[in-house]
């Protein structure tokens, strides 16, 4: 797995062996000596590590990693001659990803390296979140979010219940019993007109006239369906 690594390091020496380590692997290196220089080395092209000295001219690593951390996600191993437990918790309560002490063995360097550029790219290979798109509507239900058209619609917990199951087959007619034990179970204190009250109020939300639905269409005699308004001609008028 090759990589873009930053290493920010005022020790030349220091710097020039990490760079070979890292190179031998087939990653693309660059190397600064201060800490101002590395922030402006990682905005201008962000890496997929960056290996953080503590002690640099300018800006301290410490601060580098405070203020990137305010900034992105961007793993950062740190690297210092302080070996005390609280110089070792306060860089990692700033946000470094691992912390390595002075003198370190080159191997375990690069071990330590690899493993974090594993968990970066399992992290960043994860499949996106899956949402729900019918026409011009859009649902995302791990973020409980709703759009129409671009514009974020406010749901409750039960229209958006009752959106996420029309949207996950679009077309399908639902009956009023089927949505009610979908969204409530078999709670005998609550009717089918909860299910019209639902639908009454999405259609407020979603449609431009209410009163002839396009998207949230009643069925008669039969129930709901959520259909693609965009391309259906035919309007229904709301009972």
């Amino acid at each position: 797995m090759c990589a873009y690594v930053v290493v920010a390091e005022d020790d030349r020496k220091q710097a020039e062996l990490v760079r070979r380590y890292l190179e031998h692997e087939g990653h693309r290196v660059t190397v600064v000596h201060d800490g101002r220089a590395a922030l402006e080395s990682v905005r201008r092209e962000p890496p997929d590590l960056l290996v953080l000295d503590v002690m640099m001219p300018r800006v301290d690593g410490l601060d580098v990693c405070r203020v990137l951390r305010a900034e992105s996600a961007l793993p950062v191993l740190m690297l210092t001659a302080r070996s005390t437990e609280d110089d070792l918790l306060l860089g990692l309560d700033l946000g470094a990803d691992d912390y390595v002490t002075k003198p370190f063995s080159p191997r375990e360097l690069m071990a330590r390296i690899r493993a974090l550029l594993r968990r970066n790219a399992a992290i960043t290979a994860t499949p996106p979140e899956p949402v729900l798109t019918v026409g011009p509507l859009t649902i995302a239900p791990a973020r409980h979010e709703v759009s129409m058209h671009g514009r974020p619609v406010d749901c409750t917990p039960g229209e958006f219940r009752l959106l996420e199951m029309l949207a996950a087959s679009p077309g399908h007619v639902f009956t009023r019993p089927r949505i009610l034990e979908r969204l409530h179970g078999f709670d005998r204190y609550v009717t089918t007109r909860t299910v019209d009250a639902h639908v009454m109020n999405l259609r407020r939300k979603l449609e431009d006239d209410p009163r002839r639905a396009r998207f949230l269409v009643t069925v008669y005699g039969v129930g709901y369906k959520l259909v693609n308004g965009a391309t259906d001609g035919e309007s229904h008028r709301a009972p």
